[in-house]
């Protein structure tokens, strides 16, 4: 049976989405007191809408990984045999195997973004799946995917429980952990590194997206809305560290893996280069042998320096990855390495889609969610249409990223289609929370929803605190391009086996622009729209002398 919403006046729905957006829960677009003031609203279905599109190529992305993970061994463990069978194929000695069926065999990449070529099929069709999964959960709308989001929301942590339990256990996870809690006060300084937190809970918490609002309007009007927004914000909080003990046990036995097999490669070179003693060189002893042998032996010991690699552990802990690079890259270096290596990988990709899944049904149900609400659009419209057409607009944008420029396209969405527009947004919210709509007003009707007095921490954060920071954030994140100079992006070099970094064409700048305008213009011009309507009306009723 069809879950109803329940019929709250106008204030009590207001009340809700600004307690829900207080932590993160905000849109606001169906709540009309707000949204007659400015067009946050509807900047945030603009931005949901950019996420909608792109994001879904990572679970396409880990379907193809799915898929491959059957495999004995698998496919990213070994590099390929050149065309003669004479060797392995140059472009993945220079980098590595798991970098190779990223860049190669995954993305099939161009050298630079001017070079398009053509859709490649294997993830274009990987990426329909994805969003036929999307369009089954979300074929009747929001209230259909409250099931879904229960399974979608819990199996991770199933997983991540049996992940933490094999990551501390495999050996060198200790540096892992310990380079995780080791603080490094020159990151500390760096205002970046505050910036980077911060857009990191902005998206982690929904701040500006208005998924989680959508699943809230669901809720009686006398639900307890501030216990629930400071519940998801621990639960948000405690997942993170959680899953990042995770990460760095897994990243550090990569790291020590590959510093191991470093050394065993000197230590190889070293003794079969000067004829030495099996078992005479050890990790432990490996730098006084290299000085003993270079003043023993100096002219053949500076033809074998060049091939002698500077092995540390610290350099490998210190290689920072994120994004795609983390979850396609680092994360399968370190499951090639893992006994049963198959078993984890279906278990990490499994986990990986059902996130992505979980996070799309909370894109669409923002955009959604006011769609379905639009007598105008369902008086001619049955949901599941409405649903399709969604689904079906956005894969067919979504497959401009699969083609073999799609992943530089891809990082340009993911770096600026909404980081910006969110802390724009956000602060809009904030200001007119509390000095258009009136933090008084708001919190009488708060009292009269929930039968409590507002505690003073919350008028504190949303008068004084949160805007300072969000305004701080903002002049950091400007500055920052600014003092950067012209934008650049990293593209992959297959002669080299690695990435190099090249300056955006003039055309891939006005997209950036246009991702940037289109949801932050909506803020001042539908304000300007609605006190122009609003003079006409008084001019209108304005009586006759």
């Amino acid at each position: 049976m069809e879950k109803v919403r329940p019929q709250w006046g106008h204030q009590r729905q207001f009340v809700l989405a600004c307690i829900s957006y207080a932590v993160g829960l905000g849109n606001v677009w169906r709540f009309p007191y707000l949204c007659q003031l400015y067009g946050g609203g509807i900047a945030s279905v603009v931005v949901s809408f950019f996420g909608t599109i792109y994001y879904n190529v990572i679970n396409a992305w880990s379907f193809w990984y799915l898929f491959h993970s059957f495999q004995d061994p698998l496919p990213w463990s070994v590099c390929p045999l050149n065309g003669n069978h004479t060797g392995y194929e140059e472009e993945c000695e220079k980098a590595s195997s798991t970098q190779y069926f990223w860049y190669r065999k995954t993305l099939n990449i161009s050298p630079s973004i001017q070079e398009t070529g053509g859709v490649q099929w294997e993830p274009a069709l990987c990426l329909i799946l994805a969003w036929l999964m999307v369009y089954l959960c979300i074929l009747r709308g929001t209230e259909s995917t409250g099931k879904v989001v229960y399974f979608t929301a819990l199996l991770p942590y199933c997983v991540l429980i049996i992940y933490l339990i094999r990551g501390l256990t495999l050996h060198g996870a200790t540096n892992g952990l310990m380079y995780m809690f080791t603080p490094k006060v020159e990151q500390l300084a760096n205002p970046k590194t505050w910036v980077n937190a911060a857009t990191q809970i902005f998206f982690s918490l929904g701040l500006g997206f208005g998924s989680l609002i959508a699943f809230a309007s669901y809720n009686e009007p006398s639900s307890n809305c501030q216990k629930h927004a400071i519940t998801v914000s621990l639960i948000n909080s405690s997942t993170s560290i959680f899953a990042s003990i995770v990460t760095f046990s897994i990243y550090g036995f990569k790291a020590t893996f590959n510093y191991e097999s470093c050394l065993n490669k000197v230590i190889l070179l070293l003794t079969n280069s000067f004829d030495l003693e099996d078992g005479s060189v050890t990790a432990s002893n490996l730098e006084q042998v290299k000085d003993y042998l270079a003043s023993t032996d100096p002219s053949r010991y500076s033809e074998v320096f060049p091939l002698i690699k500077n092995c540390s552990l610290e350099s490998e802990l210190d290689t920072a990855v994120q994004g795609t690079g983390l979850a396609f890259i680092v994360y399968t270096e370190a499951i090639k390495n893992m006994e049963v290596s198959q078993l984890w990988s279906v278990l990490y990709f499994f986990m990986l889609l059902v996130l992505g899944i979980g996070s799309m049904l909370g894109n669409t149900a923002a955009i959604l969610t006011p769609l379905t609400d639009s007598k105008l659009i369902t008086g001619h419209l049955p949901k599941e249409a409405i649903s399709g057409l969604l689904c079906l607009i956005s894969c067919a944008v979504g497959l401009v990223f699969t083609m073999e420029a799609g992943n530089y396209w891809f990082d340009i969405f993911n770096e600026y289609a909404a980081t910006l527009s969110l802390l724009l947004i956000v602060l809009v919210e904030t200001i007119a929370l509390c000095y258009v709509y009136g933090l008084r007003r708001f919190e009488n009707e708060l009292q009269a929803m929930t039968g409590r007095a507002l505690n003073w921490y919350w008028k504190a954060m949303w008068a004084c605190v949160s805007p300072l920071l969000i305004i701080g954030l903002l002049l950091f994140y400007l500055s920052d391009y600014i003092l950067t100079g012209t934008l650049q992006y990293q593209a992959w070099d297959a002669t080299q086996g690695q990435l190099v970094t090249k300056d955006y064409p003039a055309y891939a700048l006005a997209v950036i622009g246009l991702l940037v305008a289109s949801s932050t213009m909506c803020i001042p011009l539908v304000a300007l729209g609605t006190f122009i309507m609003h003079r006409c009306k008084r001019g209108d009723t304005a009586p006759v002398a």
